[in-house]
Protein backbone atom coordinates (compact mmCIF):
# COMPACT_ATOMS: atom_id res chain seq x y z
CA UNK A 1 0.00 0.00 0.00
CA UNK A 2 1.44 3.28 -0.86
CA UNK A 3 1.54 5.96 2.17
CA UNK A 4 -1.66 7.92 2.57
CA UNK A 5 -3.45 6.18 -0.87
CA UNK A 6 -5.72 2.84 -1.03
CA UNK A 7 -4.34 0.45 -3.02
CA UNK A 8 -5.53 -2.03 -5.88
CA UNK A 9 -5.76 -4.66 -3.50
CA UNK A 10 -8.02 -2.51 -0.86
CA UNK A 11 -10.00 -1.58 -3.64
CA UNK A 12 -10.75 -5.30 -4.49
CA UNK A 13 -11.70 -6.08 -0.95
CA UNK A 14 -13.80 -3.83 -0.59
CA UNK A 15 -15.57 -4.39 -3.91
CA UNK A 16 -15.96 -8.18 -3.22
CA UNK A 17 -19.24 -8.43 -2.84
CA UNK A 18 -19.39 -7.19 -6.62
CA UNK A 19 -20.39 -9.63 -9.00
CA UNK A 20 -17.83 -8.88 -12.12
CA UNK A 21 -19.62 -11.32 -14.51
CA UNK A 22 -22.02 -9.64 -14.46
CA UNK A 23 -20.30 -6.15 -15.59
CA UNK A 24 -18.12 -8.30 -18.06
CA UNK A 25 -20.05 -11.00 -19.38
CA UNK A 26 -18.66 -11.50 -22.96
CA UNK A 27 -21.01 -15.11 -23.50
CA UNK A 28 -24.40 -15.50 -23.26
CA UNK A 29 -26.02 -15.80 -19.84
CA UNK A 30 -27.45 -19.04 -18.11
CA UNK A 31 -30.16 -20.46 -20.14
CA UNK A 32 -33.19 -19.80 -17.47
CA UNK A 33 -35.20 -22.29 -19.48
CA UNK A 34 -32.93 -24.71 -18.53
CA UNK A 35 -34.31 -24.49 -14.51
CA UNK A 36 -35.42 -27.74 -13.26
CA UNK A 37 -37.88 -26.60 -10.73
CA UNK A 38 -41.62 -26.35 -11.29
CA UNK A 39 -42.84 -22.91 -11.85
CA UNK A 40 -46.51 -24.03 -12.33
CA UNK A 41 -46.27 -24.85 -8.21
CA UNK A 42 -44.93 -21.55 -7.50
CA UNK A 43 -47.16 -19.94 -8.94
CA UNK A 44 -50.01 -21.29 -7.12
CA UNK A 45 -47.99 -20.06 -3.96
CA UNK A 46 -47.43 -16.92 -4.79
CA UNK A 47 -50.50 -16.10 -6.16
CA UNK A 48 -51.99 -17.18 -2.28
CA UNK A 49 -49.47 -14.90 -0.75
CA UNK A 50 -50.61 -12.03 -2.52
CA UNK A 51 -53.44 -11.06 -0.83
CA UNK A 52 -51.70 -11.65 2.73
CA UNK A 53 -48.99 -9.11 1.00
CA UNK A 54 -51.32 -6.85 0.69
CA UNK A 55 -52.80 -7.11 4.36
CA UNK A 56 -49.41 -6.95 5.72
CA UNK A 57 -48.76 -3.58 4.19
CA UNK A 58 -51.96 -2.28 5.02
CA UNK A 59 -51.74 -2.66 9.14
CA UNK A 60 -48.31 -1.39 8.76
CA UNK A 61 -48.76 1.63 6.91
CA UNK A 62 -52.20 2.30 7.64
CA UNK A 63 -53.12 3.11 4.13
CA UNK A 64 -55.33 1.79 1.12
CA UNK A 65 -53.00 -1.37 -0.38
CA UNK A 66 -53.67 -3.88 -2.84
CA UNK A 67 -52.20 -6.51 -4.68
CA UNK A 68 -52.16 -7.52 -8.16
CA UNK A 69 -52.00 -11.50 -9.61
CA UNK A 70 -48.17 -11.86 -8.82
CA UNK A 71 -45.68 -14.01 -12.10
CA UNK A 72 -43.24 -16.36 -11.39
CA UNK A 73 -40.38 -16.87 -13.88
CA UNK A 74 -37.00 -18.97 -14.53
CA UNK A 75 -34.88 -15.93 -14.50
CA UNK A 76 -31.41 -14.64 -14.58
CA UNK A 77 -28.80 -11.94 -13.47
CA UNK A 78 -29.28 -9.98 -16.39
CA UNK A 79 -32.95 -10.22 -16.79
CA UNK A 80 -33.39 -9.20 -13.34
CA UNK A 81 -30.88 -6.55 -14.36
CA UNK A 82 -33.33 -5.42 -17.26
CA UNK A 83 -36.34 -5.15 -15.19
CA UNK A 84 -34.95 -3.12 -11.83
CA UNK A 85 -34.05 0.40 -11.89
CA UNK A 86 -30.05 1.51 -11.23
CA UNK A 87 -30.76 2.28 -7.50
CA UNK A 88 -32.27 -0.03 -5.60
CA UNK A 89 -33.61 -1.13 -2.31
CA UNK A 90 -32.18 -4.89 -1.55
CA UNK A 91 -32.85 -7.21 1.49
CA UNK A 92 -30.84 -10.34 2.10
CA UNK A 93 -32.57 -12.77 4.01
CA UNK A 94 -30.95 -16.19 2.83
CA UNK A 95 -32.55 -19.31 4.52
CA UNK A 96 -30.52 -21.24 6.58
CA UNK A 97 -32.63 -24.08 8.00
CA UNK A 98 -35.06 -26.54 6.23
CA UNK A 99 -33.67 -25.11 3.27
CA UNK A 100 -30.58 -23.52 2.62
CA UNK A 101 -29.57 -20.63 -0.09
CA UNK A 102 -30.00 -17.09 -1.48
CA UNK A 103 -32.84 -15.31 -0.53
CA UNK A 104 -33.38 -11.81 -2.30
CA UNK A 105 -36.28 -8.80 -2.02
CA UNK A 106 -35.79 -6.01 -4.45
CA UNK A 107 -37.32 -2.72 -4.19
CA UNK A 108 -37.28 0.53 -5.79
CA UNK A 109 -36.27 3.70 -4.25
CA UNK A 110 -39.54 5.22 -4.49
CA UNK A 111 -41.73 2.28 -3.15
CA UNK A 112 -39.80 1.89 -0.11
CA UNK A 113 -39.56 5.75 0.39
CA UNK A 114 -43.33 5.45 0.53
CA UNK A 115 -43.91 2.55 2.48
CA UNK A 116 -41.36 4.78 5.32
CA UNK A 117 -43.50 7.48 5.03
CA UNK A 118 -46.65 6.17 5.95
CA UNK A 119 -45.33 3.94 8.68
CA UNK A 120 -43.25 7.02 10.25
CA UNK A 121 -45.87 9.76 9.41
CA UNK A 122 -43.44 11.56 7.77
CA UNK A 123 -43.53 13.26 4.20
CA UNK A 124 -40.63 12.31 1.81
CA UNK A 125 -38.92 9.97 4.05
CA UNK A 126 -35.02 9.55 2.99
CA UNK A 127 -33.76 5.87 2.45
CA UNK A 128 -31.40 5.85 5.55
CA UNK A 129 -30.28 3.25 8.12
CA UNK A 130 -33.75 3.91 9.81
CA UNK A 131 -35.40 3.56 6.38
CA UNK A 132 -33.90 0.56 5.70
CA UNK A 133 -34.16 -1.06 8.92
CA UNK A 134 -38.29 -0.11 8.71
CA UNK A 135 -37.90 -1.56 5.08
CA UNK A 136 -36.20 -4.98 6.49
CA UNK A 137 -39.54 -5.44 9.11
CA UNK A 138 -41.78 -5.22 5.82
CA UNK A 139 -39.57 -8.01 4.32
CA UNK A 140 -39.68 -9.91 7.14
CA UNK A 141 -43.64 -9.84 7.40
CA UNK A 142 -43.72 -11.54 4.07
CA UNK A 143 -41.14 -13.66 4.62
CA UNK A 144 -42.83 -14.88 7.66
CA UNK A 145 -46.23 -15.56 5.55
CA UNK A 146 -43.99 -17.68 3.20
CA UNK A 147 -42.50 -19.79 5.79
CA UNK A 148 -45.95 -20.67 7.90
CA UNK A 149 -47.21 -21.63 4.10
CA UNK A 150 -44.20 -23.61 3.05
CA UNK A 151 -44.26 -25.44 6.87
CA UNK A 152 -47.57 -26.25 6.79
CA UNK A 153 -47.28 -29.73 4.91
CA UNK A 154 -44.56 -30.86 7.80
CA UNK A 155 -42.06 -31.17 4.96
CA UNK A 156 -39.41 -28.37 6.25
CA UNK A 157 -39.54 -28.35 9.75
CA UNK A 158 -37.77 -25.44 11.65
CA UNK A 159 -37.47 -23.38 8.43
CA UNK A 160 -36.17 -20.30 9.11
CA UNK A 161 -33.76 -17.09 7.53
CA UNK A 162 -31.45 -14.57 8.55
CA UNK A 163 -32.25 -11.57 10.02
CA UNK A 164 -33.71 -9.44 7.21
CA UNK A 165 -30.65 -6.84 5.76
CA UNK A 166 -31.80 -4.01 3.77
CA UNK A 167 -28.73 -1.70 1.59
CA UNK A 168 -29.48 0.88 -0.55
CA UNK A 169 -27.10 0.67 -3.25
CA UNK A 170 -26.74 0.66 -7.03
CA UNK A 171 -28.28 -2.45 -9.24
CA UNK A 172 -24.85 -3.84 -10.33
CA UNK A 173 -23.51 -4.16 -6.77
CA UNK A 174 -26.66 -6.12 -5.47
CA UNK A 175 -25.83 -10.31 -4.20
CA UNK A 176 -27.74 -12.04 -6.52
CA UNK A 177 -28.24 -15.98 -7.00
CA UNK A 178 -25.97 -17.65 -9.20
CA UNK A 179 -27.50 -19.23 -12.38
CA UNK A 180 -30.86 -19.59 -12.76
CA UNK A 181 -33.11 -18.58 -10.20
CA UNK A 182 -36.86 -18.48 -9.38
CA UNK A 183 -38.10 -14.94 -9.84
CA UNK A 184 -41.09 -13.41 -7.73
CA UNK A 185 -42.75 -10.69 -8.91
CA UNK A 186 -45.99 -9.36 -6.56
CA UNK A 187 -47.46 -5.68 -8.12
CA UNK A 188 -48.74 -3.36 -5.50
CA UNK A 189 -50.57 -0.29 -5.48
CA UNK A 190 -50.87 2.01 -2.50
CA UNK A 191 -52.71 5.09 -2.35
CA UNK A 192 -53.52 4.62 -6.09
CA UNK A 193 -49.40 4.48 -7.52
CA UNK A 194 -48.00 0.99 -8.65
CA UNK A 195 -45.14 -0.78 -7.43
CA UNK A 196 -43.05 -3.95 -7.65
CA UNK A 197 -41.58 -5.71 -5.12
CA UNK A 198 -39.49 -8.68 -6.60
CA UNK A 199 -38.33 -11.70 -4.66
CA UNK A 200 -35.69 -14.42 -5.92
CA UNK A 201 -34.17 -17.40 -4.46
CA UNK A 202 -31.49 -20.31 -5.93
CA UNK A 203 -32.77 -22.92 -8.11
CA UNK A 204 -31.76 -25.52 -5.49
CA UNK A 205 -34.12 -23.47 -2.74
CA UNK A 206 -37.06 -23.46 -5.42
CA UNK A 207 -36.95 -27.25 -5.71
CA UNK A 208 -37.10 -27.32 -1.99
CA UNK A 209 -40.14 -24.96 -2.13
CA UNK A 210 -41.97 -27.21 -4.52
CA UNK A 211 -41.22 -30.44 -3.42
CA UNK A 212 -43.09 -28.92 -0.04
CA UNK A 213 -46.05 -27.51 -1.77
CA UNK A 214 -46.31 -31.23 -3.52
CA UNK A 215 -45.19 -30.17 -6.92
CA UNK A 216 -42.98 -32.14 -9.10
CA UNK A 217 -39.92 -31.33 -11.25
CA UNK A 218 -40.29 -29.95 -15.13
CA UNK A 219 -39.09 -32.89 -17.57
CA UNK A 220 -35.82 -33.21 -18.77
CA UNK A 221 -34.98 -32.88 -22.73
CA UNK A 222 -35.01 -36.39 -24.00
CA UNK A 223 -31.14 -37.97 -24.24
CA UNK A 224 -30.37 -39.01 -27.24
CA UNK A 225 -29.95 -42.47 -25.72
CA UNK A 226 -33.38 -42.61 -25.18
CA UNK A 227 -34.46 -41.98 -28.73
CA UNK A 228 -32.24 -45.03 -29.89
CA UNK A 229 -34.28 -47.42 -27.07
CA UNK A 230 -37.40 -46.16 -28.53
CA UNK A 231 -36.32 -47.13 -32.33
CA UNK A 232 -35.22 -50.72 -31.17
CA UNK A 233 -38.50 -50.71 -29.13
CA UNK A 234 -40.28 -49.98 -32.57
CA UNK A 235 -38.67 -52.04 -34.27
CA UNK A 236 -39.40 -54.96 -31.47
CA UNK A 237 -43.30 -53.64 -32.21
CA UNK A 238 -43.15 -54.77 -36.12
CA UNK A 239 -42.77 -50.43 -37.02
CA UNK A 240 -38.73 -50.41 -37.73
CA UNK A 241 -38.21 -48.17 -40.87
CA UNK A 242 -37.88 -49.89 -44.35
CA UNK A 243 -34.21 -49.23 -44.50
CA UNK A 244 -33.30 -51.55 -41.13
CA UNK A 245 -35.64 -53.94 -42.20
CA UNK A 246 -32.94 -56.36 -43.94
CA UNK A 247 -30.48 -55.67 -41.25
CA UNK A 248 -33.07 -57.33 -38.58
CA UNK A 249 -32.16 -61.09 -39.64
CA UNK A 250 -28.52 -60.37 -39.31
CA UNK A 251 -28.60 -58.64 -35.80
CA UNK A 252 -30.83 -61.91 -34.37
CA UNK A 253 -28.36 -64.08 -35.69
CA UNK A 254 -25.46 -62.29 -34.48
CA UNK A 255 -27.09 -61.84 -30.76
CA UNK A 256 -27.40 -66.08 -30.89
CA UNK A 257 -24.23 -66.37 -31.93
CA UNK A 258 -23.16 -63.96 -28.69
CA UNK A 259 -25.00 -65.75 -26.40
CA UNK A 260 -23.14 -69.29 -27.58
CA UNK A 261 -19.86 -67.25 -26.68
CA UNK A 262 -20.78 -66.02 -23.55
CA UNK A 263 -22.10 -69.51 -22.65
CA UNK A 264 -18.65 -71.25 -23.36
CA UNK A 265 -16.72 -68.37 -21.36
CA UNK A 266 -18.30 -68.53 -18.03
CA UNK A 267 -17.13 -72.15 -16.91
CA UNK A 268 -13.55 -70.75 -18.11
CA UNK A 269 -14.62 -67.80 -15.60
CA UNK A 270 -15.21 -69.87 -13.07
CA UNK A 271 -12.17 -71.58 -13.30
CA UNK A 272 -10.23 -68.39 -12.82
CA UNK A 273 -11.85 -66.78 -10.12
CA UNK A 274 -9.93 -69.12 -7.71
CA UNK A 275 -6.87 -68.97 -9.50
CA UNK A 276 -7.11 -65.07 -9.07
CA UNK A 277 -7.90 -65.66 -5.36
CA UNK A 278 -5.65 -67.67 -4.34
CA UNK A 279 -2.79 -64.93 -6.05
CA UNK A 280 -4.00 -62.25 -4.79
CA UNK A 281 -4.12 -64.07 -1.31
CA UNK A 282 0.03 -64.47 -2.13
CA UNK A 283 0.93 -60.95 -3.32
CA UNK A 284 0.47 -59.50 0.29
CA UNK A 285 1.90 -56.29 -0.88
CA UNK A 286 0.97 -52.90 0.99
CA UNK A 287 -0.91 -50.39 -1.14
CA UNK A 288 1.57 -47.63 -1.94
CA UNK A 289 0.11 -44.05 -0.16
CA UNK A 290 1.24 -40.48 -0.78
CA UNK A 291 0.08 -37.23 1.15
CA UNK A 292 -1.97 -35.09 -1.19
CA UNK A 293 -0.80 -31.73 -1.74
CA UNK A 294 -3.20 -29.13 -2.18
CA UNK A 295 -2.61 -26.06 -4.32
CA UNK A 296 -1.75 -22.23 -2.54
CA UNK A 297 -5.10 -20.56 -2.76
CA UNK A 298 -3.86 -17.40 -2.58
CA UNK A 299 -3.38 -17.35 -6.57
CA UNK A 300 -1.69 -14.16 -7.98
CA UNK A 301 -4.76 -11.37 -10.02
CA UNK A 302 -4.84 -12.20 -13.70
CA UNK A 303 -4.94 -9.29 -16.33
CA UNK A 304 -8.25 -9.92 -16.66
CA UNK A 305 -9.30 -9.17 -13.49
CA UNK A 306 -7.26 -5.92 -12.89
CA UNK A 307 -8.86 -4.67 -15.65
CA UNK A 308 -12.50 -5.18 -14.03
CA UNK A 309 -11.89 -2.45 -11.56
CA UNK A 310 -12.03 0.19 -15.04
CA UNK A 311 -15.48 -0.95 -15.44
CA UNK A 312 -17.07 0.30 -12.00
CA UNK A 313 -15.16 3.63 -12.00
CA UNK A 314 -18.18 5.81 -12.47
CA UNK A 315 -20.38 3.39 -10.28
CA UNK A 316 -21.27 5.93 -7.10
CA UNK A 317 -20.54 4.70 -3.73
CA UNK A 318 -22.53 6.05 -0.42
CA UNK A 319 -19.46 7.87 1.90
CA UNK A 320 -20.12 8.45 5.22
CA UNK A 321 -18.37 10.21 8.71
CA UNK A 322 -19.32 8.62 11.88
CA UNK A 323 -18.98 10.83 14.79
CA UNK A 324 -19.75 8.06 17.38
CA UNK A 325 -21.94 5.54 18.49
CA UNK A 326 -24.82 4.67 21.63
CA UNK A 327 -27.48 2.15 23.05
CA UNK A 328 -30.27 3.46 23.90
CA UNK A 329 -33.21 1.30 25.55
CA UNK A 330 -36.66 2.24 23.62
CA UNK A 331 -37.72 3.92 26.77
CA UNK A 332 -34.75 6.50 27.01
CA UNK A 333 -35.40 6.84 23.42
CA UNK A 334 -39.12 7.74 23.72
CA UNK A 335 -38.29 10.43 26.48
CA UNK A 336 -35.65 11.98 24.12
CA UNK A 337 -37.09 15.77 23.25
CA UNK A 338 -35.50 19.23 22.52
CA UNK A 339 -32.24 20.33 23.99
CA UNK A 340 -31.71 15.86 25.70
CA UNK A 341 -27.77 15.31 25.14
CA UNK A 342 -26.79 12.02 24.16
CA UNK A 343 -23.35 11.00 25.05
CA UNK A 344 -21.44 8.89 22.82
CA UNK A 345 -18.58 6.18 22.98
CA UNK A 346 -16.08 8.30 21.70
CA UNK A 347 -13.68 10.61 23.37
CA UNK A 348 -13.55 14.08 22.21
CA UNK A 349 -10.31 15.17 19.96
CA UNK A 350 -10.47 11.34 18.73
CA UNK A 351 -10.76 10.74 14.93
CA UNK A 352 -13.78 9.92 13.43
CA UNK A 353 -14.74 6.94 11.14
CA UNK A 354 -14.94 6.99 7.69
CA UNK A 355 -16.97 4.40 5.99
CA UNK A 356 -17.62 3.67 2.24
CA UNK A 357 -20.80 1.21 1.76
CA UNK A 358 -20.84 0.99 5.76
CA UNK A 359 -17.31 -0.65 5.52
CA UNK A 360 -14.54 1.42 7.68
CA UNK A 361 -11.72 2.17 5.26
CA UNK A 362 -9.66 5.27 7.08
CA UNK A 363 -10.11 7.76 10.11
CA UNK A 364 -10.06 11.30 10.17
CA UNK A 365 -10.98 14.49 11.81
CA UNK A 366 -13.57 17.18 11.79
CA UNK A 367 -12.40 20.41 10.11
CA UNK A 368 -14.79 23.34 8.91
CA UNK A 369 -15.11 24.69 5.29
CA UNK A 370 -16.06 28.04 4.94
CA UNK A 371 -19.74 27.18 6.71
CA UNK A 372 -19.61 23.39 6.26
CA UNK A 373 -18.10 20.52 8.20
CA UNK A 374 -15.58 18.43 6.51
CA UNK A 375 -13.54 15.88 7.49
CA UNK A 376 -9.10 15.46 7.06
CA UNK A 377 -8.24 12.09 6.78
CA UNK A 378 -5.66 11.17 8.67
CA UNK A 379 -4.60 7.34 9.02
CA UNK A 380 -5.89 4.86 5.75
CA UNK A 381 -6.85 1.89 7.39
CA UNK A 382 -4.39 -1.73 6.56
CA UNK A 383 -6.26 -3.92 3.86
CA UNK A 384 -6.33 -6.85 6.53
CA UNK A 385 -8.77 -4.58 8.23
CA UNK A 386 -10.95 -4.19 4.81
CA UNK A 387 -10.76 -7.74 4.55
CA UNK A 388 -12.14 -8.31 8.09
CA UNK A 389 -14.69 -5.98 7.88
CA UNK A 390 -16.10 -7.47 4.35
CA UNK A 391 -16.65 -10.58 5.44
Amino acid sequence: MSEGSISQEEIDALLSGVDMGGLNSGGSSPAASGAAFDVATLQKFADGLKDKLASNLGTMTGAEVTAGAPSVEAADRDQLLAKIPEMVVAVMADFTTGLNGDHLFVLAPEFAQKVVSLINKEDSAEIDDMALSVISEVVSQHSGSEITDLSKGGKLPGLATNPAEAVNQPKAMVRMPQGSFALFSYPVTIEGTAYTLWEAVNSSVAEGMVKALGGGSQPKPEEPAASAQNLNSAGAMGGAPAGMAGAMPQMGMMQGQMGMNMGMMQPQMGMMQPQMGMNMGMMGTPPSVQSLQFPNLQTAMTTTEQGNISLIMDVFMEMTVELGRTKKTIKDILGMGEGTIIELDKLAGEPVDILVNHKPIAKGEVVVIDENFGVRVTEILPAIEHVTQSI
